[in-house]
């Protein structure tokens, strides 16, 4: 009964229409959820779970399909609505995945040193948080900030510079290629020799990391002004910072926020990797190291989550600055 209820709700839910409609493939899928639970006979033994098991993950996993795909190519009106289906979709795909990435490690008796499910990732994070705390601060907050800031900053400022004399633009940017060019893992001693072990060698790395991609990406922009606009600005003699203000900088704030994104990931990862060279004993990057030594995967993959949410969260920032400041491109006119 359990399979028959499972397979019609696979079937229901991967060719919606005039068969079946919503609300008999949610009561079949309750059905076999139901249905399938008295199947699913999990012994202590891990990974023994039964065939059952599978085609409800299946199901699922069709029926978190069959909603992202209606949420996607739905087109709702209401601007609100429409700002929670953007919350809505990723927020369903994450469950889903943590969902499946909790039955797959449980169903095939994955080892935890190998892949631990994040029910225990989520007890370490929980019983940790003051030492995760710890940690976001170090390198998050004394590191990657200071980094970022001035990182990007710097480069926006020598961008203008070589937009402005055109020879230093022609030293710069073969420079930046070759810098960009060197690995984390050369620059990360480097800068713990010069600055020490705690943050300021880490927040170096970021600098160093931030400054060249603004520095190219301001230069395309700043260059990627139309000809008709700066003529126009020549004809009614506007003055070189009057045609930076009002044309070349709105111009070139799409190429801005792109580096801006980039930076807000590789300022994180430049700051982890160097804590590997040397820190005091906290950090992101020290947490992960001395736990994989000690084979708690659970400790590791959270300090791993807090990484990705620092990240994904100032990404987000990012991304709300530049919708606000760049309404008028044609990518989100195209969106809203």
């Amino acid at each position: 009964m359990g399979a028959l209820a499972g397979v019609l709700a696979l079937a229901g839910v991967r060719w919606p229409g005039a068969h079946m409609t919503r609300l008999v493939q949610l009561v079949l899928l309750c059905t076999a959820l139901n249905a399938v639970l008295g199947m699913v006979h999990v012994d202590p033994i891990r990974g023994s779970a039964q065939l059952g098991f599978w085609l409800l993950v299946t199901s699922l996993g069709f029926a978190v399909w069959h909603v992202m795909q209606r949420f996607t190519t739905g087109a709702p009106r209401n601007t609100l609505v429409l700002a929670l289906y953007r919350i809505l979709i990723p927020g369903i795909f994450g469950v889903w995945f943590l969902a499946v990435w909790e039955l797959v490690t449980v169903g095939f008796g994955v080892p935890r040193v190998l892949l631990p499910p994040p029910s225990l990732v989520g007890d370490a994070i929980t019983e940790s948080l003051s030492i995760l705390a710890a940690d976001f601060k170090q390198t998050v907050v004394r590191a990657v900030i200071p980094g970022f800031v001035i990182g990007n900053l710097a480069g926006f400022a020598a961008a203008l510079a070589a937009d402005r004399w055109a020879f230093l633009g022609r030293g710069l940017l073969p420079v930046g290629n070759l810098v960009s060019a060197i690995p984390i893992i050369g620059i990360a001693p480097i800068m713990v020799m010069w600055f020490g072990f705690d943050w300021q060698s880490k927040a170096a790395v970021v600098v160093i990391m931030a400054f060249f991609p603004m520095l190219v990406n301001t230069i395309s922009g700043l260059r990627s002004g139309g000809a008709m606009e700066l003529d126009l600005m020549r004809s009614i003699g506007a003055t070189h910072w009057q045609t930076f203000i009002r044309v070349r900088l709105p111009t070139a704030l799409p190429f801005i926020f792109n580096a801006l994104k980039i930076n807000s990931a590789l300022a994180l990862i430049g700051a982890i990797v160097a804590e590997f060279f040397g820190t005091p004993i906290v950090g992101i990057g020290f947490r992960i190291s001395t736990e994989v030594g000690r084979m708690n995967m659970e400790m590791v993959w959270a300090s791993i989550a807090l990484a990705a949410v620092s990240g994904s969260v100032f990404y987000g920032l990012l991304a709300v600055v530049e919708r606000r400041a760049t309404f008028w491109h044609p990518s989100f006119r195209r969106l809203s």
